[in-house]
């Protein structure tokens, strides 16, 4: 059982992280104006997930043989960024428009694109070998099941924030759907958005 100590420490440190800009919540940003609301949450949701499997995957030690190998370690960077471009390029070319029906399929798209873009970002197992380790104590019972609650309460609060972000997205552009102009430049700001996020990761650099 991790001690209220414990949890006191992480639990506003995970939210510090949660609130600070990052990829995430730029991903989430781009699907709010790429689909609309509920495909923002369905996003965040899918980014969540893929931090969860990171997570157990460092609860297992598999993480830190993916970190300390250089060739798997970039495989998996290069396919987010190839992911990511290709992202990028659909919201590009896709048409201009409200898009009221299908909603469902949106979000499962929107779904897995966040699951993909989460599993396929190597910076996301640093980040759990570097953050999460320092709050798991092996006395207090399973490492594996510390590993995977201080990594449900990361990913609440992504939900939470990173949704939201998206929701806010999605209203706006619910508001501009109609106007052509406005679309085309959503359009090109959803796509420059998941362009740098590809540059971004092509600069990682392993720690």
């Amino acid at each position: 059982m991790i001690a209220l100590s414990t949890l006191a420490a992480f639990v506003p440190a995970a939210l510090a992280l949660n609130i600070t800009p990052g990829a995430d919540m730029m991903f989430c940003l781009g699907q709010g104006l790429k689909s609309g609301a509920r495909p923002a949450i369905a996003a965040s949701l899918g980014v969540a997930a893929g931090g969860m499997v990171h997570v157990a995957l460092a609860g297992f030690g598999v993480a830190a043989v993916v970190a300390a190998q250089p060739a798997l370690f970039d495989l998996i960077r290069w396919l987010g960024v190839a992911y990511l471009l290709y992202l990028a390029w659909g919201a590009l070319m896709r048409p201009g428009g409200a898009q009221p029906t299908g909603q469902p399929a949106q979000a499962a798209r929107a779904f897995r694109a966040g699951l993909m873009v989460s599993l396929t970002n190597p910076k996301v197992i640093l980040f759990v070998l570097a953050f999460v380790p320092q709050f798991i104590r092996p006395e207090a019972g399973s490492v594996l099941g510390q590993f995977l609650v201080f990594g449900a309460i990361i990913g609440i609060g992504g939900v939470f924030v990173n949704g939201g972000v998206g929701v806010f997205a999605g209203r706006a552009r619910t508001l501009f759907a109609e106007d052509g102009s406005a679309a085309r430049w959503m359009r090109r700001i959803t796509g420059g958005i998941f362009a740098g996020l590809a540059l971004r990761l092509a600069l990682l650099e392993r720690a």
